[in-house]
């Protein structure tokens, strides 16, 4: 076993080797494993030791507790928030490690049995496999408290079918274990009382072979589809709405069909839009809209300006006003600014997507082979036309 602190308990992401297997482990289980500083840099160090480690072939991360990751650590921000540049330097290793997990040359595997959201997702779904169970949940909410979709997400969920991906990075909808499987942001699913099974057989495998590894992951999992009132047979009304150029349109045009008879889940979602932060709902509609025609590379350094301008309060504080809200205070009731949609500056939001000068850009290499590469087009899943 690779060694660490006396207590392991400690530990905020314990490392494991057994021959020719690496075990992670995010271990922050009463903060639901959330993703701060020290878990970055140690990520970033082990996943790179073992890319450059003959003896390491298969690489397993999983969550304890009930979660795999609730994303980023929020408090973490909102108390740097004064702090001069606090946020560059866990920004750009949060990036690099996004990138890293595209494009890693060593097979992983994702064990993902509960809540997997924001920048947590970005470690399951670039994965060769990514397996969730009926306990998995996935959700982008970022935009509801004034941030923007990120971790890589304004590359992948623009390659779902028409405009889901939108209708996902605004409402910050939740996605089960059965609905990733049909949208292919995860490859297997597996009862979660057969997990640990699955994870004792990864370990005595003792290969990093695809094959192979997908052989023992098939031999657990289950084929499934979505439930009858999966959001994924409400496709031809999302296309219809969030297609819309503008926030505005999109929200008004979702509002009417709500008042269609059979649409009544279309309410509390626009209830929930109207209570967002604005800017952050208009950011991360342009930034998804960007991201259909833009690379992986391309994504990640717009996401990376994004988050160091919206984290500096280049011109707005909500992020911190919606984690007030949501963690700190927990009244649910924040205050944003500017308060309403009409009232966002559009060049203010042009502001946060300009370029910095190039020692200050995310530096990635600009063409490196990917799992999302080619492989997803916006309108042809066979696994979602299964479901139909």
């Amino acid at each position: 076993m690779a060694q660490g602190p006396v207590n392991p308990e400690e530990q905020v992401v314990i490392a494991e080797e057994v021959n020719h297997v690496r075990l992670i482990t995010l271990n922050r289980p009463r903060q639901l494993n959330v993703i701060s500083v020290d878990v970055v840099s140690l990520l970033a160090k082990y996943l790179e030791n073992w890319e450059n480690d003959d003896d390491a072939e298969l690489i397993l991360i999983k969550g304890a507790g009930r979660a795999f990751s609730a994303g980023g650590d929020l408090k973490m921000f909102y108390d740097g928030r004064k702090i001069e540049d606090s946020c560059l330097e866990v920004a750009y290793r949060m990036y690099w490690l996004c990138y890293h997990h595209h494009t890693y040359k060593k097979t992983q595997v994702a064990l993902v049995n509960g809540i997997c959201m924001g920048g947590g997702a970005s470690l399951m779904v670039p994965m060769k496999f990514s397996v969730v169970t009926e306990k998995t949940v996935f959700a982008m909410p970022e935009a509801s408290i004034g941030f923007h979709t990120d971790c890589s997400f304004t590359y992948i969920l623009p390659r779902l079918p028409g405009y889901l991906g939108d209708y996902l990075a605004l409402t910050g909808a939740r996605l089960n274990g059965k609905e990733l499987i049909a949208l292919g942001l995860a490859t297997h699913f597996v009862p979660s009382e057969k997990l640990p099974d699955l994870e004792n057989r990864l370990i005595s495998l003792n290969s990093g072979d695809k094959n192979s590894v997908k052989s023992v992951i098939e031999e657990f999992s289950v084929d499934v589809q979505p439930d009858e009132d999966s959001i994924l047979h409400k496709q031809s009304i999302i296309d219809k709405c969030f297609c819309k150029e503008s926030v505005e349109e999109i929200i008004k045009s979702f509002g009417t069909e709500g008042s269609v008879e059979g649409n009544e889940w279309i309410v509390p979602v626009v209830k929930g839009l109207k209570r967002s932060s604005p800017i952050g709902l208009k950011i991360t509609l342009r930034s998804i809209r960007e991201g259909r025609k833009q690379t992986l590379p391309e994504c990640l350094k717009r996401e990376f300006r994004l988050t160091v301008n919206i984290l500096r309060a280049k011109i707005s504080g909500d992020v911190y006003e919606g984690i007030r809200a949501l963690t700190v205070d927990k009244d649910n009731y924040p205050k944003w600014d500017p308060p309403t949609l009409d009232e966002v500056d559009g060049e203010k939001v042009d502001a946060v997507f300009q370029p910095f000068k190039e020692e200050l850009e995310l530096q990635i290499p600009a063409n490196e082979e990917c799992r999302w590469d080619g492989k997803y087009e916006n309108t042809d899943y066979p696994s979602l036309k299964a479901t139909a």
